[in-house]
């Protein structure tokens, strides 16, 4: 597909009937996860006020998700809040390059105003270099750096 052309997609947010659907690409997203894990915290979504997923639909397939949440507590370069929160982006990779994250995006934004929020944060690992791309080029600015650190206690 060629790169920045627009696919125009339908999106839809979480119901009972796309959980699967949409469990199967979080999956993409983390594989790590467990299918009945991310399915039970999807079916807790459908009914919380303050989290929720919008799917990309292309004639007939779900082919991306966007996973959203209103964060109360500290948010890093907040000036707000409450804050919406990309929690998580994913677009299977055929489709990649087409638009579709964009308009994922531009609903999570619509999804947070609604929500009275006036500012929209997200976060990657400082070495993905390909969402530090995509979230620049989608509006967002980079605010901080950290790196995280754990010791064990015994």
């Amino acid at each position: 597909m060629c790169l920045y052309a627009m696919k125009p997609v339908r999106i839809e947010k979480i119901s009972v009937e796309n959980v699967e659907a949409l469990t199967k690409l979080i999956l993409g997203l983390w594989p790590e996860c467990s299918f009945e894990e991310e399915f039970a915290h999807c079916q807790k979504v459908l009914t919380d006020e303050q989290e929720t997923f919008f799917l990309a639909e292309d004639q007939g397939e779900y082919v991306g998700f966007i996973s959203l949440s209103v964060r109360t507590d500290y948010v890093e370069g907040s000036t707000t809040t409450p804050v919406a929160y990309l929690e998580g982006l994913y677009v299977k990779p055929e489709y990649r390059g087409t638009g579709i994250a964009k308009q994922l995006v531009a609903r999570g934004e619509a999804w947070g105003q609604q929500k009275g929020c006036t500012q929209f944060a997200s976060d990657t690992s400082w070495e993905n270099r390909e969402s530090i791309l995509f979230h620049q080029r989608a509006g967002f600015r980079e605010v901080n750096r950290i790196v995280c650190f754990i010791k064990d206690l015994t």
